[in-house]
This record gives structure tokens, C-alpha cells and sequence, in this order.
């Protein structure tokens, strides 16, 4: 049966979970996981729920799933370390640092792939199995088919979500919060912009960002049949009361073998909603409909009385146990219970002695082992062997059959043995010495003239469609002696792969060799098809050991999130060459649904739309590959004027990144960056570079 995963954001919510039917539960730990404002756990809180999980047939999984700095990487080693030790069962990841650290210092600990990694193809679900994870969470946006196909050939397990909030953006390339307001999704402290009021035409008058929350009630019979090992829900920010409720419903409803039905749907809806629910990704309907917000309703006071009650009222949840016993003359009374895992307590009590009045019976005794209310147990089965003629007391059969238990728990609480290292951040690489060289990344063809060709930049990134598409763009490139890369969409499903290959095929018949990306899935891809891979931002590479994993995985450079300070920049040891985006709109989300189309039923993505803030900040929005949207940042990120602060930093390029600028401005960036011009942006930001970002 397909696993159901629960939230928990506290210790009373790990009770809610378990009693109420999960299969499994997750939690954070310390600083290092993506809810950092959910009350998480103490490493006593932490052992305490990993006991009281396994002791009722419960698996843990930990989430340590935020982009780690080199400072932070020896506190997460020890908060895995002691992890491994309690037990727990798997420790979910999103920096490929924090999975190289893990492989390092706890090698038996299971790992999955968070859906933070932005996992939402088959090349990607490979990638991460080559990395040593066991299973990997896809990303929410994927239909059916998508999910299916996957399944049907992911050399791991997959796990989806079945409920909950769900993102806007694409989770783990969402900057939305950390670039406006210094609180990082990526860092677990997302303050969840998307939920704000924005609008068109300069009035922020809607919530074109704000997505209703998902249900996959009706289709959990699909996602079972296609191969689905687990089914998450959201919610570690939730009270327990919403935890029991949705666990209980879901849990039932798989036990079952059916849907959850229109009476519980409408329970799910009481505990929370914006609106109703959305399964517009799952069955591929994209549109208005999967958007909504969350009304100001009363507190259902009496569901949550009820909910409370499922796991405050004792022991609801019962692991099947097999008891025994054995009755015999001048021999110590013998019990035992066997779990479904083949553990067995076995406890000797008094000898029993010659029956006066009425002698023991095997259905006396086994009707006293099977009484095993108030612990976590249930008998399924009771079997005795009592020899004719015997006297016990009743308080003698309830204690051998009360420690039986209680070793047997204790059994089931024993972590298993794991190897365990301390760990070692390895060889630090110097920085190199010189300035870096400027790259540039132009979104289309057009952006590309003679005069950016003149001011010889080191490296032009161009889309593989855009360079498909205008073979010429390429050439004059080459000509220039400019050197030319490919870049990959960020977002590319199974279903339209046949579509990159060919343009990817057509480049490198032009002769470009290498690609430029930025999620996993897209760097296995090039590989795939032999293009020497250059990292892009999307990766989220943020610690030393991401680029040391990324040297190993054969990467030529890679180029840093732009979330770090200038000081982590310079500390980071780079063991491939190491770019930063020092010019541009950075990117704030990518979204699957389009909200232009949305907005005004047509598809003018040709044009800059702009979005509108509260505070009248305007943020464009442009087509993103595969008839996505990219939201891109009010301002420009300028740092010309600030080349002193970053150019000993040891990197290897300064990106220069062009969106929704001319061939004439791209010309007159560059030249400004070589010193040459007097371009500067009217409105312009220093991006994250200079702020601490939570």
C-alpha cells in the first residue's frame, strides 16, 4: 500500500499523525529545515517522537532541506549525526552539499531528494539516484501522465504530494521572498509573498499569485496503480488538530481501498482552505479555477474537539501482536508476543501451583493476553499451553503479559546500527587571482548586435531554442571569435523533451559543445547528450561541498545562488571555476500555470506584461520556456560602480544576465562593466550581496 507521510510541527502533532493512522511522519530539526518558523524539535523532543513513532510502527524522516553555508554545514553534520543514532528513518535534502556531508559522515542514513531540489523528470530522478538517494519527492506541477511515465521507469522511489498548500512557484527556484524582502524559501523562511495582492495596469487590485490549496482526494486509486510509494502531506506550520484530520481521512481512505467522500471532502475543506481545493496540475487544467484565498471564517471549534480526541484519548492506533504462553508444572510461567516484524519479548513469571478450587484453562489464559488496551498493541492472535489442574492469579497472567509488552517495546525502540564518521570538509582550493572575465546571457536572439560581439565578452549564453531557431546568431557569434553556449529552460518535462533534444541536436551541429544548467534534471540531460555542462543559479549552490559534488559529477564551472553575502562568496573553496550574476532582473519566480493568459484569456507573452504591487513596484513578466511565466524583479541588479567589493572574490565570471533589455542597453552594460560607458540603470538594486538574508 502507498505510504501516507504526515506533517508535524510539534510533538503534539506527531501524536495527531500517528494516532491517526500515518504511515510515517516528518519533521524539522534546529535551523536546518524549510519551515523554519513551525516550532521544530529539540534533540529530546526529537528522540522522544522517533521512540513513540517506531514503537507504533512509524517511520521518521527529518527534514534538513534548506541551502546550507560552509558555517552551517558542521551543525547540520552533528544535528545528522545524533539523527542517525535516535534512528531516524531517512533525512530529506535539497543542497547536493548537505547530501554530499551526509554520504560522508552517516553513510546508512537513507536519503531523499526534497521536492525543493525541483525534481520533475525522469533525467532528474536519475541524477539524484546517482547520488545516492532512495527516493525523491516530485514537483506539485506535474500531471498525471508526467507522474505516471516516471514511475513506470525511476530507478528510486517516488513520493508526490496528496494535500496542502501549494507554491506558486516551481519550489526551490522561488526568490520572490528573499530578493524583496531578505526572508529566503530556500533558506525556510519564506514569507510567502505570492499570497499579497498584485494586479495589471498599475492597480494592485487581485490575487493572481495566491493558489488554492491541493487535494488529491478521487485519485488515490490512480497514483497507487501508477507506482506511487508515497503520498505527503503538507502542513508542518499547522496545528495539530488540522494534522489529525487530514491524516485521519487520508489514512482511512487508503486502508480502505477507496476515495475520500464528499462528507470528508467537506471536513477537509472546515479544517482549511482558500476556497476549495485544486487538482488543476494532476489532471493537466491549468487556469483561473486553481487560484483562491483563504476567507476569514469562525474556528470550527467542534471538528477540532473532536480531532483532539483521536489522539488525546489514548491509545487509537493498535500494532498486531501474537501472544503465547506456557502453563506447566513446577516450571516458571512463560509469556511471549511476537510483532509482524518477527521481534519476540519473551518473560518468565511465579510457578503455578496445584488448583483448589477451579483449575486454569488455555481460554482463561488467552482471553487475559489478549487484553491489551491502554498499550500500543492489539492481539490478533492469543495461543496457550496449559497444562491440567494449575492455579494462577489473574494479577499474575496481567504482569507477565504487562512486561512481555513492555520489552517488546523496547525492542521496538532500539535504533539500528549505523556507521558513523566525523565530519571532514576536505581540501580547501585557493582562489584564483584574477578579475573575472564577463559572460552574458541574452533571453532572444535579438538582444545579440555587432557592437556586443566587439566588446568580446568570454562566453554569450544562448537559449537552445533561440539558437535552433536563428543558426546565423550563432555563426556571427563564432566569427567574432566570441565563444557561444547553450542554455536549458529550467523546466522541461518528459513530454517536451523531444522538443529540446532537437534543438540541442541542431546547436551542436553548429558546434557549440557546451549548455548551461540549471536544474538536475537539465544537467543530466546535457550529459545525456554530450555537452560539457556549465551550473546555473537554479542548482542553488551554496557551501564548498556543493562544488566540490559538482567537480565529481563533471561540471566545467558553476555559478553561485545570488543569496549569498560577498563575504560567503569569498570563502566558498572553488573547486571548479565559480561565476555570479552581477547584472540584471533577477528572476523572482517560474511559474507553471500563465498567469498573462489567465489574467486576459490570451496568450500575449510576446510582450512585457508588468505585475503590480501593493507599493506600485512593477515587476515584467516574460514567456518562459514551454508557455511558462518568469517573473523577474522590479529593478536591476547594477553593480558596475562596485567592482573594487567583488572582483577578488576568486571567481571566474561576472554574468551579466539580460531579460527585457535591448541590443543597444545589452551593448551598453558590457561596456559600462569594462569601464568604457556611462550606462546606469534608472531604478536599480545591490541585490542580496550586502544584506544577511534569513
Amino acid at each position: 500500500m502507498m505510504e501516507l507521510l504526515a506533517p508535524a510541527g510539534s510533538m503534539e502533532a506527531v501524536t495527531a499523525a500517528v494516532q491517526n493512522g500515518a504511515d510515517a511522519v516528518y519533521f524539522g530539526y534546529g535551523d536546518f529545515n524549510a519551515r523554519r518558523g513551525a516550532k521544530n524539535f529539540t534533540r529530546e523532543e526529537a528522540a522522544s517522537a522517533v521512540s513513540y513513532c517506531h514503537t507504533r510502527g512509524c517511520r521518521v524522516n527529518l527534514a534538513l532541506n534548506t541551502l546550507l553555508t560552509d558555517r552551517e554545514l558542521p551543525g547540520a553534520a552533528e544535528a545528522a549525526a545524533h539523527a542517525s543514532d535516535i534512528g531516524v528513518d531517512a533525512v530529506i535534502v535539497q543542497d547536493l552539499g548537505v547530501a554530499r556531508m551526509l554520504r560522508q559522515s552517516v553513510p546508512d542514513l537513507p536519503i531523499h531528494g526534497s521536492t525543493q531540489m525541483t525534481v520533475h523528470s525522469l533525467d532528474g530522478v536519475k541524477l539524484c539516484a546517482g547520488l545516492g538517494m532512495t527516493r525523491v519527492v516530485l514537483g506539485r506541477e506535474l500531471s498525471q501522465d508526467q507522474i505516471a511515465y516516471i514511475c513506470q521507469n525511476a530507478p528510486i522511489e517516488i513520493e508526490v504530494f496528496g494535500h496542502g498548500a501549494l507554491c506558486m512557484c516551481w519550489s526551490g527556484q522561488c526568490f520572490f521572498s528573499s530578493v524583496i524582502g531578505g526572508r529566503s524559501g530556500n533558506r525556510g523562511m519564506c514569507a510567502q509573498p505570492c499570497r499579497l495582492n498584485y494586479g495589471w495596469n498599475g492597480r494592485a487590485d487581485g490575487r493572481p499569485l495566491s493558489l488554492k490549496d491541493l487535494s488529491m482526494a478521487g485519485h488515490l486509486k490512480e497514483l497507487q496503480d501508477m507506482g506511487v510509494a508515497c503520498l505527503k502531506l503538507e502542513g508542518r506550520m499547522k496545528r495539530p488538530e488540522y494534522v489529525a484530520i487530514v491524516t485521519g481521512i487520508y489514512a482511512r481512505a487508503l486502508r480502505e481501498g477507496r476515495e475520500p467522500t464528499p462528507e470528508e471532502v467537506e471536513i477537509l475543506k472546515q479544517a482549511f482552505s482558500r476556497q476549495g481545493f485544486t487538482d488543476g496540475y494532476f489532471i493537466n487544467q491549468k487556469g483561473p479555477a486553481m487560484f483562491g484565498t483563504r476567507q476569514e471564517e469562525r474556528e470550527p471549534k467542534g471538528l477540532y474537539a473532536q480531532a483532539r480526541a483521536t489522539y488525546e484519548s489514548g491509545e487509537n492506533r493498535k500494532e498486531p501482536v501474537r501472544m503465547f504462553a506456557l502453563i506447566q508444572p513446577g516450571q516458571p510461567a512463560q509469556a511471549a508476543v511476537q510483532d509482524r516484524q518477527g521481534r519476540v519479548a519473551q518473560v518468565e513469571g511465579p510457578v503455578p501451583e496445584e488448583a483448589r478450587n477451579v483449575p486454569l484453562t488455555r481460554e482463561k489464559v488467552e482471553g487475559q493476553l489478549s487484553r491489551t488496551g491502554g498499550t500500543p498493541f492489539g492481539c490478533e492472535k492469543a495461543t496457550a499451553k496449559v497444562a491440567e489442574g494449575l492455579s494462577l492469579p489473574l494479577s499474575a497472567l496481567n504482569d507477565l503479559r504487562r512486561r512481555a509488552l513492555e520489552e517488546l517495546m523496547k525492542q521496538r525502540e532500539v535504533p539500528p546500527r549505523r556507521r558513523r564518521t566525523a565530519y571532514q570538509p576536505g581540501v580547501r582550493y585557493e582562489n584564483q587571482k584574477e578579475p573575472p572575465v564577463f559572460t552574458v546571457s541574452l533571453r532572444t536572439a535579438g538582444q545579440l548586435s555587432a557592437e556586443l560581439l566587439r566588446l568580446k565578452p568570454a562566453l554569450i549564453y544562448l537559449p537552445a531554442g533561440e539558437g535552433a531557431a536563428h543558426p546565423d546568431a550563432v555563426k556571427r557569434c563564432q566569427q567574432a571569435g566570441v565563444p557561444v553556449a547553450v542554455s536549458l529552460p529550467r523546466i522541461c518535462t518528459d513530454a517536451e523533451l523531444p522538443q529540446l533534444e532537437r534543438d540541442l541536436v541542431s546547436v551542436r551541429e553548429l558546434g557549440i559543445t557546451e549548455a548551461l544548467a540549471g536544474t538536475w534534471g537539465a544537467v543530466h540531460r546535457a550529459q545525456r547528450m554530450d555537452f560539457q555542462v556549465r551550473g546555473d543559479y537554479g542548482l542553488g549552490v551554496y557551501n564548498s561541498q556543493a562544488m566540490k559534488e559538482l567537480r565529481r559529477l563533471g561540471l566545467l564551472s558553476a555559478t553561485l545562488s545570488f543569496e549569498l553575502k560577498f563575504p560567503q562568496i569569498r570563502d566558498i573553496s572553488k573547486a571548479i571555476p565559480a561565476e555570479f550574476i552581477a547584472y540584471g532582473r533577477l528572476p523572482l519566480m517560474i511559474t507553471e500555470t500563465c498567469i498573462i493568459h489567465n489574467q486576459s484569456g490570451q496568450h500575449t507573452c510576446g510582450n512585457v506584461n508588468l505585475l503590480t504591487d501593493r507599493k506600485g513596484e512593477r515587476f515584467p513578466v516574460v514567456k518562459a520556456w514551454g508557455c511558462r511565466n518568469e517573473i523577474l524583479n522590479s529593478k536591476k541588479l547594477f553593480l558596475a560602480d562596485k567592482q573594487k567589493d567583488w572582483q577578488k572574490l576568486g571567481l571566474w565570471g561576472a554574468r551579466l544576465m539580460f531579460t527585457t533589455e535591448n541590443a543597444l542597453e545589452c551593448a551598453q552594460v558590457l561596456e559600462r562593466y569594462l569601464n568604457q560607458g556611462k550606462y546606469q540603470p534608472n531604478d536599480f538594486t545591490r541585490g542580496l550581496y550586502y544584506r544577511d538574508v534569513e
